[in-house]
């Protein structure tokens, strides 16, 4: 019992340290081991029908690093100071459309389902896209499913890094249409089955936070039994 409180308090007090940290001590670089730890979060992290819809680019390239700052006025700070910067992208509708070879080979090689129960999955799979969440209604809709399935494991990736006493930001601010064309001209988009969702930078901050402010539980919650 201690040791469960002691981790549920290990857990709140990372979550009350991690912070959206824009500079970083350039000086500090996170060990390679301990970002690997911080990927197998992300690799680890659940998705809707299992699928897995992200792909993980970890930009330590100078000359990249500058091209994606010229279009994230959310990142002016981070992409120069940050030991790991990450591009987190999400699978396009080739790769997330429930026929694709992509699903395919997800369930059937990395899953090991067995054909037939393939098969019945591609039915379920089909009234739930089609019919359920409209993913089909227009191709912004089921990239956006992919999307935010790509959020889960950000988080899980910034919890995993606080828990050990590293600093992340999750970044919104860029130029979507701009950071995807300079990711094309890079070769990183595999010919239109990845685009960009969300970024993420990594290291040690530079000076302490302001407290963290939040609405009180009983303003969120609402029970009903």
């Amino acid at each position: 019992m201690a040791d469960m409180i002691a981790k549920k308090q290990e857990i709140l007090e990372s979550l009350e340290f991690r912070h959206a940290t824009k500079e970083f001590d350039q000086d500090k670089k996170i060990s390679e081991s301990d970002f690997r730890y911080i990927l197998e979060a992300a690799r680890l992290s659940p998705s809707s029908l299992g699928i897995e819809p992200w792909k993980f680019i970890v930009v330590q390239n100078s000359r990249l690093r500058e091209r994606l700052k010229e279009v994230a006025w959310g990142a002016q700070g981070q992409l120069p100071t940050a030991s790991h910067f990450v591009l987190i992208l999400a699978r396009t509708i080739k790769d997330t459309k429930y026929d694709s070879d992509y699903i395919a080979h997800q369930m059937k090689e990395v899953k090991k389902v067995p054909e037939e129960v393939h098969q019945g999955m591609l039915v379920r799979y089909r009234s739930f896209q089609e019919e359920d969440f409209h993913l089909f209604d227009n191709e912004r809709a089921i990239l956006d499913w992919a999307g935010k399935q790509t959020y889960i494991a950000l988080t899980n990736m910034m919890t995993a890094a606080a828990l050990i006493g590293i600093d992340s930001c999750p970044i919104e601010g860029f130029d979507m249409d701009a950071v995807n064309k300079i990711l094309e001209e890079e070769g990183l988009l595999e010919n239109g089955r990845l685009s960009m969702s969300v970024m993420a930078a990594f290291g040690y901050r530079v000076k302490e936070p302001r407290p963290k402010a939040r609405r009180q539980l009983d303003d969120i919650v609402q029970w009903v039994e």
